[in-house]
């Protein structure tokens, strides 16, 4: 990851200066506890904006340049909050905002265990964080107006999400199910108890 630069990777409020070095600080004291960092206790003021962006494939962007450490992204990544459509870095003592283009987490893999009722769908996310799809961790689908194409999430933690890969969407599917959701039919997907509704079992090519 290059070094921030002075004259404008650092953002500045009053005789606050946030960059992307003092908040990685922040996020290694912050771990060091292995709870991870108490984002939900923290309340500090707003910094401006960091130059820093996570792509729809995952990748993290900082000054334009690809951050190549993987440990590093990892690191951001726990210290990542959103607060309705906008997403920021926090520490105890700064927030920045920074662009997501989609989600901020890709599903780059899912196990699947059991079957029926008892059938669980693990995700691993890009930067290793693991969940079973359920009540706590839902599947929501959109699919765009124009071409119908979907585009799958499943909730990570607090309100981040993660958009699930096309290739491990698409293995998925061959695990679904269709089940009546209120009268009508679906085909979806269960795991944890939970069936998740992809699409309505009329709109497939065999009905």
């Amino acid at each position: 990851m290059p070094k921030a630069k002075s004259s404008h990777s650092d953002v500045r409020t009053g005789n606050t200066a946030a960059s992307a070095e003092s908040l990685a600080e922040a996020a290694r004291a912050a771990s060091g506890s292995g709870k991870g960092p108490p984002l939900e206790a923290w309340d500090p003021p707003f910094c401006g904006d960091l130059d820093m962006e996570i792509r729809r494939d995952g990748t993290w962007f900082y000054e334009g340049t690809p951050i190549g450490r993987k440990a590093l992204v990892k690191l951001f990544s726990t210290i990542l909050w959103r607060e309705g459509d906008a997403y920021f870095l926090k520490s105890p003592v700064e927030k920045v905002g920074i662009r997501v283009e989609d989600a901020p987490f890709v599903a780059e893999d899912a196990e699947i265990e059991g079957d029926g009722a008892e059938q669980m769908i693990r995700f691993t996310t890009q930067v290793g964080d693991a969940v079973t799809a359920g009540p706590d961790h839902p599947i929501r689908v959109e699919r765009d107006a124009a071409t119908g194409e979907p585009s799958p999430y499943v909730l990570i933690r607090r309100n981040l999400e993660a958009l699930v890969d096309r290739k491990t969407f698409y293995r998925l599917v061959d695990a679904g199910t269709r089940e009546e959701v209120e009268g009508t039919l679906w085909f979806g997907l269960r795991s944890g108890g939970t069936f998740f509704p992809i699409i309505l079992a009329s709109e497939l090519p065999d009905g």
